[in-house]
């Protein structure tokens, strides 16, 4: 599982603030420096510094709509590895149930699917029909 608070300690260079933030802000970066809206859940911090963590690597704390998206789909790849989205599409009834298991917001986990090449479509969807050919 990959862990965005080693890679932040990792990182000595870059400091974490905690501050009040404005909706729709979960975290901002100038490269350096990382500001925490200091009233989010565990999983919506970890969500959050993985998402800024990405921005800083890529240079691009300002960003058009395309770079988001990037940005966003990078951070739900190394925040939901393949397996376990796949072990958890098997018995989740719901998004937020799915992301409560992968310990990910339901917005990371959306950004997840829609990101899934080909391969992992495939792989889900052999999986799901095994699973409920077990149970019928």
């Amino acid at each position: 599982m990959y862990h965005p608070w080693n890679t932040l300690r990792d990182q000595p260079d870059l400091t974490l603030h905690w501050a009040n933030l404005p909706p729709p802000f979960h975290a901002v970066t100038d490269g350096a420096n990382v500001w925490m809206h200091n009233r989010l859940l565990q999983v919506e911090r970890r969500c959050a510094i993985a998402h800024e963590l990405v921005h800083i690597e890529r240079g691009t704390q300002c960003v058009d709509d395309a770079e988001e998206t990037r940005v966003r789909r990078i951070t739900a790849q190394r925040l939901i590895d393949t397996g376990d989205l796949i072990d958890t599409l098997k018995w989740a009834h719901t998004v937020e149930e799915a992301a409560d298991e992968l310990w990910v917001t339901p917005e990371v986990l959306t950004d997840r699917l829609h990101a899934l090449s080909p391969v992992e479509k495939a792989m889900i969807n052999h999986a799901i029909q095994t699973a409920w050919h077990q149970e019928h």
